[in-house]
């Protein structure tokens, strides 16, 4: 939460692919620090620590690869609907996610805990290598002034006058605490869950099976979500209905036990959650500038972390004393605190509301 900003800053002054490179590097630095820690079984503050570092890699990622992304479309003469574009990124990042948690689960069932952040740091190796021959700064500028402290107030000034001086932007922010904060909970404690369900808690697969099928799901939303234009006239009715459904679907994962049915529910989660996020990254993108896109969206991110870092230990506080399905009920009341936000969204018209008609589209 802390780096958020000023990682957005940074791919706003320096660059998205600078921003990128130093996420991974950190990202490498980070995962064999977890692996040392668990190798020294390391008392839980250094595994805190561990962790910290990983959150500052992700940062540097948040906020600078979407607008990468959206600014590299508009300097190609894109003329398609973002969501297409950024529901195709569900749909590479469940395959992704999906591959990855089965075998991870498996490689640590027939081995080791520590195999999988093996194959991890390796991974992130070659994507550093990778991202640094082939990535390149379409449409953006990255500002090489003689006062960098000077730009970063700058960007930092203005992006907040975009963000939260922005009323379409700010309620769709806002209501990021409630929901982004709950949908990591919900990811994280439904493998201990689904293990506990199992009955076997050194299930490692059982754990594996839950991210995959969130991944699954994730593909499925990704296929859905450019379709959204059929049923919704508007991108905060796609947001409205989302949030309604996944508060009902957490509240329905409290109320109904046993193993099968936490499975269905959460292929119901995962589907309507990457149905609604390709939608609200179009809706937020549609009323951003670029120069000030990574930082706006790194704020976004920093409000949604802020959530977590409240919300997360409430429940799981309430796990421990009343159990998971307590907790998935709490789950469902805070994420139902959003939907206020984004129906205040809805009420302010804004121009990136309206979902455009499909068509075909070129690139020059």
């Amino acid at each position: 939460m802390l780096a958020e900003i000023p990682t957005g800053v940074v791919a706003d002054t320096r660059g998205r692919r600078a921003s990128y490179l130093l996420g991974t590097l950190v990202l490498i630095a980070s995962t064999l620090l977890y692996l040392l820690t668990w190798r020294i079984s390391a008392p839980f503050w250094a595994w805190a620590l561990s962790s910290m570092f990983i959150g500052l890699g992700f940062a540097f990622f948040s906020g600078a690869v979407e607008a990468w992304l959206v600014d590299a479309l508009a300097a190609s003469g894109f003329k398609g609907n973002l969501e297409s574009v950024l529901a195709k990124g569900e749909i590479v990042e469940g395959a992704a996610m999906l591959a990855g948690s089965v075998a991870g689960g498996l490689i640590a069932q027939v081995t080791n805990l520590g195999v999988p952040y093996v194959v991890r740091a390796l991974l992130l190796v070659a994507t550093f290598a990778l991202a640094f021959m082939a990535m390149r700064d379409l449409g953006f500028t990255p500002v090489r002034g003689k006062h960098p402290l000077d730009e970063v107030k700058k960007v930092l000034a203005s992006s907040v006058r975009h963000g939260l001086g922005n009323p379409p932007v700010r309620w769709v922010m806002l209501g990021a605490p409630f929901s982004m904060g709950v949908s990591v909970y919900g990811f994280y404690a439904m493998q201990p869950y689904l293990m506990e369900l199992y009955g076997d808690p050194r299930a490692y697969g059982i754990a594996g099976l839950s991210a995959a099928i969130v991944g699954g799901a994730q593909i499925a939303g990704g296929l859905l979500a450019p379709h959204a234009g059929r049923v919704f006239r508007l991108r905060t009715s796609v947001l409205l209905a989302c949030l309604i459904a996944t508060a009902v679907t957490l509240a329905l994962i409290g109320i109904v036990p046993g193993f099968w049915a936490a499975i269905s529910l959460l292929v119901l989660w995962g589907l309507t959650f990457a149905v609604m996020m390709p939608v609200r990254q179009a809706f937020l993108n549609g009323l951003i500038t670029s120069e000030n896109r990574a930082t706006v969206l790194s704020f976004d991110s920093l409000l949604g972390s802020g959530g977590g870092v409240v919300i997360q230990p409430v429940l799981g506080k309430a796990a421990d004393a009343w159990g998971y399905p307590a907790s998935y009920l709490a789950s469902a009341a805070i994420q139902a605190l959003a939907i206020p936000f984004a129906w205040l969204a809805r009420r302010e018209r804004a121009a990136a509301d309206p979902i455009p008609a499909r068509r075909m589209h070129k690139t020059r």
